[in-house]
């Protein structure tokens, strides 16, 4: 993700979380915030989050029919200690939910550089880790990476245009056009780690989830862009007030009304 300075990008992003948030909740799915509140450890400073997420309608079918109840509720804990910000997610292991213990985890690690993609093994991995990791680029602009089904023309970035900021909309070659001018740009660099050991369904699970993934990534950062001139003028004091009150929304919403946001598909 490009055209954003670091704080800038970083209340963009937690916006972008929030609203993310309450567009995936409805009929008793979605996200439940447990925690939300500075950390400090070893010297790292930053923000620690710990959601619950209630996904049964958002994996696929052949997930659906092996996975026992309670199965589909991911914890997910977050470390935003921006550049650099983790992520684990995972089942739940306390009764009566001990389903897959450590058998199962989603491990997402994002580095945000000031460049335009260039960087090589920004995440410092061995060469041998590095030669297994497979490099996938996103480009908000390009249509074609997109699903039909997730298609919004008011969250694409070749036809949105900011009226505070003058910013977009992106053409097919704005990286080219961009490189090297006053435009502010930056990557975030994130590196997925998915691991689901069960005989028969491990590589089909875990191929599902990095394709769930990037694809989340994309639609996410399309958004981030084209939401731009309702977070360009916040503050990070304006996105806890904000944060505090999706929490209390999220709450309410989450067994109301029908299921929303992003549905799975099929494999």
């Amino acid at each position: 993700m490009r055209l954003f300075r670091f704080p800038q990008y970083q209340v963009g992003q937690l916006y972008s979380v929030a609203e993310a948030s309450k567009n995936n909740t409805g009929g008793g799915e979605g996200i439940e915030v447990l925690r939300n509140e500075p950390y400090e450890k070893d010297g790292e400073k930053g923000q620690y989050t710990h959601k619950i997420y209630h996904i049964h309608s958002k994996v696929p079918s052949f997930i659906q029919m092996f996975a026992p109840e309670g199965a589909l509720i991911f914890h997910e804990k977050a470390w935003n200690a921006y550049p650099y910000c983790r992520t684990s997610q995972y089942t739940p292991c306390q009764p009566p939910n001990e389903y897959m213990k450590d058998d199962f985890f989603i491990k997402i690690e994002t580095w945000h550089k000031a460049d335009m993609g260039t960087t090589d093994n920004p995440h410092g991995l061995t060469p041998e880790e590095w030669e297994d990791t497979e490099v996938v680029p996103i480009d908000i602009a390009d249509r074609s990476q997109v699903d039909d089904l997730d298609y919004k023309a008011d969250e694409d970035p070749a036809i949105f245009h900011s009226e505070k900021t003058g910013r977009g909309p992106l053409g097919p070659g704005w990286k080219t056009e961009l490189h090297g001018s006053n435009c502010p740009f930056m990557t975030a660099y994130k590196l997925v780690t998915v691991h689901f050991r069960w005989w028969g369904l491990q590589g089909r699970v875990e191929k599902f989830i990095h394709k769930q993934e990037k694809r989340l990534f994309t639609n996410f950062h399309r958004q981030l862009f084209c939401w731009l001139d309702r977070w360009v003028d916040l503050s990070m004091e304006d996105i806890r007030r904000m944060e505090e009150e999706t929490q209390r929304e999220l709450d309410q919403m989450r067994n109301q009304g029908p299921v929303r946001g992003m549905k799975a598909g099929e494999d």
